[in-house]
């Protein structure tokens, strides 16, 4: 016999004993014995009752899931349908090019100012440009946006009296303007001591480069100071005449002593040059379009009690500050620059308040369990301001109208919105790049016909 049939034959005989030996092993498996053929039956029977209980557990389970998951994603669809039509709303009107501005007064050109804003979109820059508008006058927005931001004043962008120039003001700028707010620089700790060298150069150059833009001109300049430049006071309450106590080498003296640099940069220019000059001592501000990240008092106590989260005070609380409202402050630079009055004026309200009493305050109109919890001082930080308003009352005619309370509340609901905003784009962004509305819907459809098919 040829070897490769000899080979053929061999496996031949393998493959048909594998088959009788797998055809008689299932015919022991398909017929076991009589007497065991009962219980195999109960047994399944069992395991099939068990089963059938696991998944109707499942099942309830499940539709427990579901329906706790169903209005959390009602809800996002929701914030998700408002975020598109809004969006489209503000595509169709930039395609139609008839964006709604809000109304302003009608000014002949006689009576309509070219105003030039430093730091317009800012904090109280923008309050400031929004009254400036209000009032017809052409207005010029000048910001590098360290801390301003075009939400701030994006819904006068389009309008034919509003103009913004992205440009920092320690470069010269060359315009033509016949009156200057010159509001640019940082203004909270954190930010003016993010780079002290910056705040110098904006409080010197910068005021040096809108007083040269002044006398080139013929404009007039309102320089937005501060009640830094008094330092820690040692005179209660501080009026204009007091010439401050301020430590020059410390850590705030970026911002104090370069303030102080440019109220006398203002009077040399008004002396040498005779450019009209106003100077205003601006204390403690608060009110909607603050910064949330600012570490100012008002936006840190609020959105730490919005959070429940401890409220933070450096120091023993001890120390007094007086707060006013923004719209009080841009009353009071409007008045000033009307006027025919060139000293310095404090713009504040001379409710005092310790910074303990003042955290209370918000935690209860908050209503929240934030504890207070005590930091250590900070360097250089002033015990007591109050300002003297006796000038401002005399010369201006201005004193503040807000009330704290009235103020603070405006000021919460402003937090919550933002914070509500921040939020819904968290929650956005679960989605968001990985996810589309079209997504979102067919979950919700799914959740939908799985709830269905349960409860039938």
């Amino acid at each position: 016999m040829p070897k490769n049939n000899f080979v053929f034959s061999k496996k031949m005989k393998l493959f048909t004993l594998t088959v009788i030996g797998v055809v008689i092993g299932s015919f022991v498996v398909v017929s076991p014995h009589k007497e065991d053929s009962k219980s195999i039956s109960v047994r399944t029977q069992e395991e099939d009752s068990k089963l059938a209980d696991s998944r109707q557990q499942s099942g309830m389970e499940d539709t427990a899931v579901q329906q706790a998951s169903l209005p959390n994603l009602n809800s996002m669809k929701e914030q998700y349908d408002k975020q598109i039509s809004d969006l489209l709303k503000r595509v169709s009107e930039l395609e139609t090019g008839h964006k709604k501005h809000p109304a302003v007064q009608f000014l002949t050109y006689k009576d309509k100012k070219r105003i030039l804003v430093t730091g317009g979109a800012g904090f109280v820059g923008s309050h400031l440009v929004d009254a400036l508008m209000f009032q017809g006058h052409e207005v010029t927005v000048l910001d590098n946006f360290f801390t301003g931001r075009k939400k701030n004043i994006e819904h006068w962008i389009g309008h034919e009296n509003f103009e913004l120039i992205h440009h920092d003001i320690v470069n010269p700028i060359y315009i033509e303007v016949d009156e200057i707010y010159h509001l640019a620089s940082p203004a909270s700790p954190p930010h003016y001591m993010f780079n002290p060298v910056k705040t110098l150069k904006t409080n010197t150059m910068g005021t040096i480069n809108v007083l040269g833009l002044a006398k080139r001109v013929h404009a007039k300049v309102l320089f937005a100071s501060t009640s830094e430049v008094y330092g820690d006071p040692e005179q209660h309450p501080q009026d204009e005449e007091y010439w401050g106590h301020v430590n020059p080498i410390g850590p705030r003296a970026c911002y104090d002593e370069g303030k102080r640099v440019a109220e006398t940069l203002c009077y040399s220019f008004a002396k040498q040059d005779h450019v009209e000059v106003r100077v205003a001592r601006i204390f403690n501000t608060y009110g909607p379009r603050m910064h949330m990240s600012d570490g100012r008092v008002v936006s840190n106590f609020i959105l730490q009690s919005l959070q429940n989260e401890p409220i933070t005070i450096y120091g023993a609380g001890n120390q007094t500050r007086s707060f006013q409202y923004v719209s009080d402050l841009v009353d009071g630079l409007l008045a000033l620059m009307n006027s025919n009055y060139s000293l310095p004026v404090n713009i504040g309200n001379p409710e005092e308040h310790t910074i303990l009493s003042f955290a209370e305050i918000i935690r209860n109109l908050i209503g929240t369990s934030s504890k207070i919890v005590l930091l250590p001082k900070m360097e250089d930080d002033p015990q007591r301001r109050k300002p003297n308003i006796t000038r401002a009352l005399t010369y201006i005619g201005w004193q503040p109208k807000v009330g704290m309370l009235d103020g603070l509340n405006r000021t919460i609901e402003y937090f919550k919105a933002e914070l509500s905003h921040a939020k819904r784009k968290e929650s956005f962004n679960v989605y968001g790049h990985s996810a589309s509305k079209k997504s979102l819907d067919q979950d919700l459809a799914k959740f939908s016909d799985r709830k269905q098919h349960n409860t039938l």
